[in-house]
């Protein structure tokens, strides 16, 4: 099966404007997250942005990228219409990775993707084990239930996803942005309207699950900061000098 990776970005993120081009090492953060994309080498590695200035950054980086409509609601409406302006007919699943975990684990991103091969699922993602006990009551840290425990071998199926505060409990894991459709899932998934749950808790996993689309989880050995305000880049920045 043949995978393309599709990293939605733009630059009017309420909390961090301009998010997406500040530098690390002298590198914006949308091209460190497009490099570990081409290193995980699961496939063609594309970036969908409203924005013409990360457009030619990525390009003077050595990426791709393409222009989208500055109207969608979400990142995976973004990387639809971006799916559909590549030439695209041979490819069999698509994967939103998110432009501001730069972090993120080029093992975990394999491994979601051979699980969606192996189990020939449509829908999938990741999540860790929440070892900080303070993201039980954290409302921006998102929150999945599943149907059974995860480990290195299994893809159970998520019964929810929560930002609010819940006990600690058997089945509850840190749920990483990431996910991976079927290309017939992806377009079914868009043609929906968003769903009351999806706008009430600002999740938009929550519009397939509301469609009965069922998503299927994998464990991720880490949990990637994502970047979200000021301080989450300075504490970023930090780690990734460091460990250059």
């Amino acid at each position: 099966m043949k995978t393309l990776v599709i990293i939605p970005s733009r630059l009017s993120a309420t909390r961090l404007p301009g998010k997406p081009l500040l530098k690390i090492n002298g590198l914006s953060m949308i091209t460190h997250v497009f490099k570990k994309a081409v290193e995980a080498n699961i496939g063609e590695v594309v970036i969908a942005t409203e924005d013409q200035e990360i457009i030619d950054d990525v390009k003077k980086n050595g990426g791709q990228a393409v222009l989208t409509d500055k109207s969608h609601k979400t990142g995976t409406d973004r990387i639809f219409e971006a799916f559909e302006k590549i030439n695209s007919s041979n490819i069999d699943l698509i994967m939103n990775l998110q432009g501001d975990e730069p972090l993120m684990n080029v093992e975990d991103i394999r491994h979601l993707n051979s699980q969606m091969i192996k189990n020939n699922s449509n829908l999938g993602t990741l999540a860790s084990k929440i070892s900080d006990k303070t993201f039980y009551e954290n409302q921006n840290v998102v929150k999945v239930a599943t149907k059974e425990n995860l480990d290195n071998t299994n893809f159970p199926e998520a019964i929810n996803f929560m930002r609010k505060s819940i006990e600690r409990s058997e089945n509850i894991y840190h749920h990483l942005g990431i996910y991976c459709y079927k290309k017939d899932t992806l377009k079914k998934f868009v043609s929906y309207k968003q769903s009351i749950n999806e706008k009430n808790d600002k999740l938009e996993q929550l519009r397939a699950l509301d469609n009965s689309i069922k998503i299927n989880v994998a464990l991720a050995k880490s949990s990637p900061i994502g970047v979200d305000t000021k301080e989450d880049f300075v504490a970023i920045k930090k780690i990734m000098e460091y460990k250059s």
